[in-house]
């Protein structure tokens, strides 16, 4: 009889789930969130949902996954618990035109979308964030999964009072109890339930306002006071040049940015609410190579589009990825210059030309596409149809459309019909070649490129002669050194492919200047140093870029033996980025370098284990673990610890453990 009951619920739940967004429309939530034993998981608390009904129905369901107790009183008087593991079940005679309140009550503990960081040990940094990623907030929150149902959450969230409590919104009310805080959020207007989120842990806080008067909140670690203005670095720049670019003003009350630990992505744009991962916390010399800059300005051209309008199902995910990827580039534009976007539309270019090469390009409008399509092809588009109908007509494209769609979802034709309307121009054509078809159009790309840019148009006229000659027999790349006129091509004729025609004189010539990503190009790719350049790559030393440090750390350890001891010794106090890039490598070095202090090697050994333990990210637990597998060195304590990284809950990085410890098991 269970089991027939079973079937019955599966069998009435699938049914609903493509009409539930016909028959029911949630307004609001109010949701109160208390936690329960966190060493195991516990999350729990009340959610009130207010909604209307759209057509007369039997029943309705709130989405909740794998909760241990849940039940709902409906209207303050029917109460009922009918659950099938994935969604609670309330069956009464909804009446068309009719407004209830449903309170539901629930325990959970999650296996996804809330995640709770260094609970189990005694050190570590405490944390409890979330990541709905479009559909799994239903995992901790009794919620409605599809996206096309945009509702307003108020949320109260009560912790340990030394933590703090960060969600989205403006927060209204800080009450104080015993041991504990309760911390009220209010929106005020509407979204899809994947984008709420809270983040908990130990931060300080700075708050700029940007130009139109909206608090910017950028959160840091109470012991990262010094890396906060590299982190956020242009971060009012950045708002100001979207919102004044977008044409339409920023659409929630303030914008909050917080970095955790172990994140699973760079970053994600909750409404109001971007979280992001701790390795973009940086330095000056880290701003050099790996910054946040890329990851602040998409998450945050996220919140008009993503947030403010958002797709009605994964056909028409290049509405957010591929808008916010452009967007971004153009914000970096008014950082970092005009050379800067176009050399990033050109690498772009070249990504979506690699894979179409290898038969995997497909339709921007297919759900199933890449990441890479997505997000890079996307750009292209926004790039080629703006060229194509003008700046003055697809701003007003733009405006029309986030004004027109605000607080709503939307498909590429309701875009398509914005653009058609401000430029007056049928653009059938322009959907079937750039958004339907399969094939990336590489050559109006590069064509586009070296119309807008004498630079771009240079450089490319250079890469094709680099390309056409280089099977010359009396090929000499030296003579483009001097006549390249972007440090991007400079740095691309010493580029792996390159680099081992090119003579040893403009090696040398390169190698002094000042010109810091021209040097790392070479410090990364120049593996085989000749003695008369020994000099000049070890002023790659000093360079300020970690990952310049790093690699020519490695190729001269490598190549001259006989002074690893001065290049150790030099280079023993630098950690280099977040993951620890340049202490990682110096261990190893340290440890397999024979006559280097000797007395020490104990203590190496056990700095460079220690940082696998799970008390660190998982960048630098990767970092420690190659290292160590690679000097055969990886003993009872690591072992251990990358059985554990195994049931990580970054699907990378437990991919990686498992990977490395079928190479360790097979040996």
């Amino acid at each position: 009889m269970k089991r027939f009951l079973i079937i019955i619920l599966l069998l009435f739940t699938s049914g609903l789930q493509a009409q539930q967004t016909d028959y029911v429309d949630f307004k609001t939530a109010k949701a109160d969130i208390v936690f329960g034993d966190l060493s195991k998981k516990e999350v729990g608390g009340t959610i009130v949902y207010e909604f209307e009904v759209l057509k007369s129905t039997d029943s309705i369901y709130i989405d909740a996954v794998n909760f241990s107790e849940i039940k709902y009183v409906l209207d303050g008087r029917i109460k009922g618990e009918l659950y099938d593991g994935k969604h609670l079940i309330i069956k009464h005679p909804f009446k068309l035109n009719t407004h209830h309140r449903i309170d539901v009550t629930w325990k959970a503990k999650p296996t996804k979308a809330m995640y709770f960081v260094d609970w189990g040990y005694e050190e570590g940094n405490k944390q409890i964030w979330t990541q709905g990623q479009g559909k799994y907030t239903s995992n901790w929150l009794p919620s409605i999964d599809d996206m096309n149902d945009k509702i307003e959450f108020d949320l109260s969230i009560t912790f340990h009072k030394d933590y703090d409590v960060i969600a989205n919104g403006k927060l209204t009310n800080h009450q104080i109890n015993n041991s504990t805080i309760t911390w009220h959020y209010n929106m005020q207007q509407p979204m899809s339930s994947y984008l709420v989120a809270l983040a908990i842990g130990k931060y300080h806080k700075n708050t700029e306002l940007s130009k139109s008067g909206i608090p910017l909140e950028m959160y840091y670690y109470p012991e990262d006071s010094l890396k906060f203005e590299p982190t956020y670095r242009y971060t009012k720049q950045l708002f100001d040049f979207l919102e004044e670019e977008i044409g339409v003003p920023y659409p929630w009350q303030n914008y909050k940015q917080v970095p955790v630990k172990d994140f699973l992505y760079a970053g994600m744009e909750n409404t109001s609410t971007t979280i992001f991962a701790d390795s973009f916390v940086i330095d000056s010399i880290a701003f050099v190579d790996k910054n946040y800059v890329n990851v602040n300005a998409h998450e945050l051209a996220h919140q008009w589009f993503g947030d403010l309008v958002t797709e009605t199902s994964g056909t028409h995910h290049w509405l957010q990825e591929g808008f916010a990827t452009y967007y971004a580039l153009l914000a970096e534009r008014d950082v970092f210059g005009d050379a800067y976007y176009y050399w990033q539309l050109y690498q772009y270019a070249q990504e979506l030309l690699e894979q179409d090469k290898v038969g995997q390009g497909t339709s921007l409008l297919d759900p199933k596409s890449s990441s890479i399509t997505f997000y890079k092809k996307g750009a292209w588009v926004l790039h080629m149809l703006r060229e194509q109908v003008g700046d003055k007509a697809f701003k007003t494209a733009i405006k029309n459309y986030l004004e027109k769609h605000q607080f709503k979802n939307v498909e590429t034709d309701d875009f398509i019909v914005e653009v058609e309307k401000a430029s007056g121009q049928d653009l059938d054509e322009f959907v079937k070649v750039w958004l339907e078809s399969d094939i990336f159009q590489y050559e109006k790309c590069i064509n586009s490129l070296s119309k807008n840019s004498k630079q771009m148009s240079k450089m490319i006229e250079l890469d094709q002669e680099l390309l056409f000659s280089s099977h010359s027999p009396d090929y000499n790349v030296d003579r483009y050194f001097d006549k390249a006129t972007s440090l991007q091509l400079k740095a691309y004729l010493f580029s792996k492919d390159m680099i081992t025609i090119v003579h040893d004189s403009i090696i040398k010539k390169a190698l002094n200047t000042k010109d810091i990503k021209v040097r790392q190009a070479l410090a990364i790719n120049k593996t085989e140093i000749p003695s008369e350049l020994k000099a000049d790559f070890e002023t790659l030393l000093n360079d300020e870029s970690y990952l310049t440090i790093e690699k020519a750390l490695f190729n001269l350890w490598l190549n001259f033996p006989q002074e690893r001891n001065k290049y150790l010794s030099k280079t023993r106090d630098i950690q280099g980025f977040n993951d620890k890039n340049v202490r990682i490598l110096w261990l190893t070095l340290a440890l397999i370098t024979e006559d280097f202090e000797p007395e020490n090697k104990n203590r190496y050994f056990e700095e460079l284990t220690d940082y696998t333990d799970p008390i660190y990210g998982f960048e630098i637990r990767q970092n420690a673990f190659l290292y160590l597998q690679e000097i055969k060195a990886c003993k009872e304590a690591c072992a251990e610890n990358l059985k554990q990284a195994a049931s990580h809950h970054s699907w990378q990085f437990s991919k990686f453990a498992k990977s490395l410890l079928e190479v360790i098991d097979s040996n």
